[in-house]
C-alpha cells in the first residue's frame, strides 16, 4: 500500500454540526527521529505528540506557533512539539535510564504539561497548564480542548516507528439547520472503532469513507506539513550578543571555542575568539560559518 504524504486533512460534515481533520507524518516523523536514538515508548509518544500538535494548531487557526511542553520528574525529563499555523513542525525529547513500559503520567512523574501559543507579530505569547489527567496524550488533550474552547473534541492518535498520525473531530455549535442531537455520540462511536494501523496506513479520504460513507462529508483540500527546525548560526549569534561582550570573553578564556548544540535537529554550531570578535562587530564574517554535522 502506498504511504500517505505528510499533510493536514480537514473534512467537514455536510448541514451537521460537526468537524474534523486527519494527520499523517512519514517524512517529517522520520527526520525527527533521525535526530535522536528514543526508547520506543518514548517515540510512539513523541509521534502522538506530534500528530496531537498538528491537528491542535490548524483547529486554533495559529498565525505563529504553538508549543507543547512536557516536564517531569520522572523517567521522562522533557518532551517539546513545535507546530507553526504553517504546519512546519519539530520536536525533541530528553529522558533518563530505561524506559520500557508505563504511561504519560507515569514515565513523567511530578510533572506539568504547558502549551503555548506564540504569535507571529510579535503580540504576547499565551500559556496554558493542562492537568496530567488521563492515561494517553489523546485523554490529556482532549480535555484540555473541551475545557479551553468550550467545544467538545476527541482525538485519536497513533505512532510506530514508521509513521505517526490522527484524527480529531470537534463538535460545533448548532445554529439553525446543523442539529443532530445524536451526531456527536454516533460519530465518535464510530471512530472508536479505529485501529492504530489504518490511521498510520489508510489516506485520508478512504478513512474518513470507511468511518462515514453513510453521513455526507466534504473533504478539503490536504495542507503539506514539514519539518524545519528556526535554529540558524545567525540566532546563535544573536544570542552571544545578548549573554555580552565580557561574559562570551570569559568562556572563551577558558575554552578555545564555544559550541551551541540545537536538540532539535542536532545541529551544532562552533565559535572561536575569531568568530565572537565577528559577532560584535557585526562583520560578514559572523555567517562564514564553522558548523557541525
Amino acid at each position: 500500500m502506498k504511504k500517505p504524504a505528510d499533510s493536514l486533512s480537514r473534512f467537514l460534515f455536510e448541514h451537521l454540526p460537526l468537524r474534523g481533520e486527519i494527520v499523517r507524518l512519514d517524512a517529517v516523523w522520520q527526520h525527527v527521529l533521525d535526530r535522536h536514538d528514543y526508547p520506543p515508548i518514548l517515540r510512539d509518544m513523541m509521534g502522538e505528540l506530534c500528530a496531537a500538535a498538528v491537528l491542535l494548531a490548524a483547529t486554533l487557526k495559529l498565525d505563529g506557533s504553538m508549543i507543547l511542553q512536557v516536564h517531569g520528574k520522572g523517567a521522562v525529563k522533557l518532551l517539546v512539539v513545535e507546530c507553526t499555523g504553517d504546519m512546519e513542525l519539530r520536536a525533541t525529547a530528553k529522558w533518563e535510564g530505561e524506559i520500557s513500559q508505563g504511561t504519560l503520567p507515569e514515565l513523567v512523574g511530578d510533572g506539568r504539561f504547558v502549551i503555548t501559543l506564540d504569535p507571529k507579530d510579535g503580540g504576547q505569547a499565551y500559556q496554558g497548564i493542562v492537568p496530567l489527567e488521563g492515561d494517553s496524550i489523546a485523554d490529556i488533550l482532549q480535555g484540555y480542548m473541551t475545557r479551553s474552547e468550550q467545544l467538545q473534541t476527541r482525538l485519536w492518535l497513533a505512532a510506530d516507528g514508521n509513521s505517526a498520525g490522527g484524527m480529531l473531530l470537534q463538535k460545533l455549535p448548532e445554529q439553525g439547520e446543523l442539529h443532530d442531537e445524536d451526531v456527536w455520540d454516533r460519530a465518535t462511536q464510530i471512530a472508536n472503532t479505529l485501529k492504530p494501523e489504518e490511521l498510520l496506513n489508510l489516506p485520508a479520504a478512504e478513512l474518513v469513507h470507511r468511518l462515514y460513507h453513510e453521513e455526507d462529508i466534504r473533504m478539503f483540500d490536504a495542507q503539506p506539513v514539514v519539518f524545519r527546525c528556526t535554529c540558524s548560526r545567525d540566532n546563535v549569534a544573536n544570542m552571544l550578543r545578548m549573554i555580552g561582550r565580557e561574559e562570551v570573553d570569559e568562556i572563551l578564556a577558558e575554552r578555545e571555542e564555544i559550541e551551541v548544540h540545537c536538540e532539535f535537529c542536532n545541529e551544532r554550531y562552533v565559535f572561536d575568539k575569531v568568530d565572537a570578535d565577528a559577532v560584535f562587530v557585526d562583520v560578514p564574517a559572523v555567517t562564514a560559518s564553522k558548523t557541525l554535522h
